[in-house]
């Protein structure tokens, strides 16, 4: 049914770069492992663009005919000598190919589910050398509360969950996320496009084996033109923490002693005193929420970055606006705002907080886990591009309101 199909899942060559650029820098010539590879539409793009110069990919599959596709294809592309294709089980990797820390990068596209999404993290993190990343795509619910058409068909082949659910997991098996990445619908459409037509071209007379294949594929492609708007792939980033992650950027509440410090952080790191003033508002406003401003320490003590969660509302249910965060404009790109906004981002999960809003830059949030609002029906009481009003559920099993953002009144909007 399959084969000679470019894809085995939805994806698409942009997709898989964007994914790539959400890694950060890797060595020139990095070590990739490419599981559950298919046909190879990701290692051969990997093998030609990862690193500085190309990587050197291991690609692993069960099934022989996809290996003997991906063989083909890039002897075609003259990258024979980049790709070493292997046989074998992913859940299962021994031998002197396999051993701990051997790859800058393992990569899974539309592939983890058949182990699972957390089997996947737990399995494949000992195959990383230090500073190495994990990508992987996972199909999981869009909506809150998805029909009951849509559980009939996904529930007994896999237990979906959103993107607060696997970002939870990811971060108990001790990985830090670096991006997120929902996968568009024309990237649906790469997939379903051509097996689509193979469905309407192949027939199953006298083959029971071909009939129940075609029966199935037939009830996916019907299921996602009626359900296709629950359901998605996402693709994540991820990173193991490190014994030092995070040492030279401890983050923790603020004290009354940081109060000025607080404030020459954020007249430091941005060009009117707006935040500042905001800060200070916010702090006699009933909006403030104790123990949800953080700072960040650098080796010596000083605060480094400042983050601040206040209490806001989307259609009347309690939220949470993250603004501002700031950090000492010399330690930017340091990695100490990221820290004291992870810190921060945890603290309100540990107090129960389901929603977290925040207006900014569409490559910096989705590091954290956040999506536009939009896409839950959430909008900014101003005009403002759509991808820069980001939403992070932080729980799952609270629905997600739909509406207007009421902002504190120290926010003047």
């Amino acid at each position: 049914m399959h084969h000679g199909l470019p894809r085995q899942a939805p994806g698409s060559d942009a997709s898989t770069r964007h994914l790539l650029s959400l890694c950060g820098p890797l060595p020139e010539r990095p070590r990739v492992l490419d599981l559950g590879c298919g046909p190879g539409r990701s290692a051969l793009l990997l093998a030609a663009e990862a690193g500085a110069g190309g990587a050197e990919v291991t690609a692993v599959d069960l099934h022989a005919p996809f290996l003997d596709e991906l063989r083909t294809a890039a002897g075609a592309g003259g990258l024979a000598d980049r790709v070493h294709t292997v046989e074998a089980d992913m859940g299962a990797l021994t031998g002197e190919d396999f051993e701990d820390g051997s790859f800058d990068l393992v990569w899974a596209e539309g592939s983890a589910y058949l182990l699972g999404f957390d089997a996947a993290l737990a399995r494949w993190k000992r195959l990383l050398a230090p500073g190495g990343t994990l990508v992987l795509t996972e199909c999981q619910w869009t909506v809150p509360e998805p029909s009951a058409g849509a559980r009939a068909f996904w529930d007994p082949h896999c237990a979906l969950r959103t993107t607060a659910g696997n970002l939870a997991a990811a971060q108990a098996a001790g990985y830090r996320v670096l991006g997120v990445h929902h996968l568009p619908d024309s990237d649906w459409a790469e997939y379903y496009g051509p097996l689509a037509e193979r469905v309407r071209t192949r027939s199953g007379a006298g083959s029971p084996a071909m009939a129940a294949a075609l029966a199935a594929t037939r009830e996916e492609l019907d299921v996602r033109a009626r359900h296709g708007h629950e359901y998605g792939y996402t693709g994540y980033v991820l990173r193991p923490v490190s014994a030092g992650d995070g040492d030279a950027w401890p983050a923790r509440p603020e004290t009354a002693a940081d109060t000025a410090a607080v404030r020459e952080v954020n007249l430091a790191a941005f060009e009117t005193p707006l935040e500042a003033d905001l800060v200070d508002a916010l702090r006699t406003d009933g909006s403030w929420l104790p123990g949800l401003s953080y700072v960040a320490e650098a080796p010596d003590g000083s605060v480094a970055a400042h983050a601040l969660l206040t209490r806001c509302e989307v259609g009347g249910a309690p939220a949470l606006a993250l603004a501002p965060v700031a950090a000492d404009p010399s330690l930017q790109r340091s990695g100490a705002g990221s820290s004291v906004v992870r810190a921060l981002l945890a603290a309100a999960r540990e107090r129960g907080e389901s929603l977290v809003l925040v207006l900014g830059h569409p490559e910096y949030y989705p590091r954290f886990g956040f999506v536009a609002a939009s896409h839950f029906g959430i909008r900014a009481p101003f005009e403002v591009p759509d991808e820069a009003m980001m939403a992070l559920v932080l729980d799952d099993s609270v629905p997600v309101p739909a509406g207007t953002i009421a902002y504190p009144a120290p926010f003047g909007v």
